[in-house]
């Protein structure tokens, strides 16, 4: 029989894991009340903090208490919080800020969707349809326009964490074209051209997403000169004349699509026309758990996947492509080139 005794430490881990969304709402309330934007380089106490942010200094209190715990921020022996290298994090003023990311993620519509996970779970399918009547993306630029809002700030924070360890693992050499397919606006593509002055970009995307580009890219930008900006859906069509295609986390919203995109490439491109694909895998590398969540909440969103190594290699290759080499670009990414 085994005691209570020995089961306590198992017992706490399950509940804490079941109450782990207080740690989601947390990060967001500490992004909502710029909490992170008002705390300096100096400690400060619950009570100052809140003069500051306009709250109410117990209730900040207990906040600054529970993200203490899980490590965002510090706490030394007089009462006082101090920052660490995640809470700095959530400045927005900061190069390499999450803020609007966390933002994304915490989204008041996803706390039904988690909700409902036992449902796509069964029956394999998303559950936002059925509740909202329309496709995600669709409905959030519809019906909730700051949440798109948050949505497109939070892929110009994921490109700028990730595009200049993607620009310094892709093989460029000599002058090429290279195009960015749903490259969103254009970040990746902005370090990509900077690195190799002798390549030229294209960046395709959805009309709306492409008028928003990096200013670099636009008209007067110091790299407009090397860049064609088009627009189109790249379920259907890809531009044809690129040496080069980059997909940057866009395969997972389902395999049909994935297919869609990937086969528009084998069809159109130059035999011989290079494929890099970066992708998050479920089952390799440091970043397992965030990929896997991810995945869950692609499933229940766009009935979406994060794939494993070898899921993604066999879509890739029965697209079409042969696979050349895989390798990591950081602790949650890999690459994925292939050739046409």
């Amino acid at each position: 029989m085994v005691s209570e005794t020995s089961t306590e430490p198992q017992l706490l881990e399950l509940l804490e894991r079941a109450l782990s969304a207080s740690c989601a709402a947390s990060l967001r309330a500490a992004v909502k009340l710029g909490l992170a934007d008002a705390l300096g380089e100096a400690p400060a106490t619950a009570d100052e903090l809140a003069a500051v942010i306009g709250a109410a200094p117990d209730p900040l209190r207990r906040l600054l208490r529970s993200l203490t715990c899980h490590e965002v921020f510090a706490e030394d022996g007089t009462g006082r919080f101090a920052h660490t290298e995640v809470s700095r994090l959530l400045r927005s003023d900061a190069p390499d800020s999450l803020s609007h990311l966390v933002l994304w993620m915490t989204e008041p519509w996803t706390w039904e969707l988690w909700g409902r996970l036992d449902e796509s779970v069964r029956t394999g399918r998303d559950v936002f349809f059925d509740l909202h009547g329309q496709e995600f993306f669709e409905h959030v630029r519809a019906a909730w326009p700051e949440s798109a809002a948050v949505f497109d700030l939070a892929m110009t924070q994921a490109s700028k964490q990730s595009a200049t360890a993607i620009a310094g693992v892709l093989p460029l050499a000599g002058g090429r074209t290279v195009a960015d397919i749903g490259g969103g606006q254009g970040f990746l593509l902005a370090s990509l051209l900077e690195r190799h002055p002798g390549v030229r970009g294209i960046l395709f995307d959805r009309p709306d997403v492409v008028a928003g580009a990096d200013p670099r890219l636009r008209d007067g930008g110091a790299l407009a000169g090397r860049v064609r900006l088009e627009s189109g859906d790249c379920r259907k069509e890809v531009p044809a004349d690129a040496d080069v295609y980059v997909f940057k986390n866009i395969l997972g919203t389902n395999d049909e699509d994935a297919a869609a995109m990937l086969g528009n490439v084998v069809r159109t491109a130059r035999s011989g026309a290079g494929v890099w694909i970066v992708e998050n895998f479920v089952d390799d590398g440091p970043g397992r758990r965030f990929s896997t969540a991810m995945d869950l909440r692609m499933l229940l969103t766009v009935g979406g996947r994060k794939h494993t190594r070898q899921s993604l290699l066999d879509l890739v290759e029965r697209s079409g492509l042969t696979v050349r080499d895989v390798q990591p670009v950081n602790s949650y990414q890999h690459l994925i080139e292939a050739t046409t």
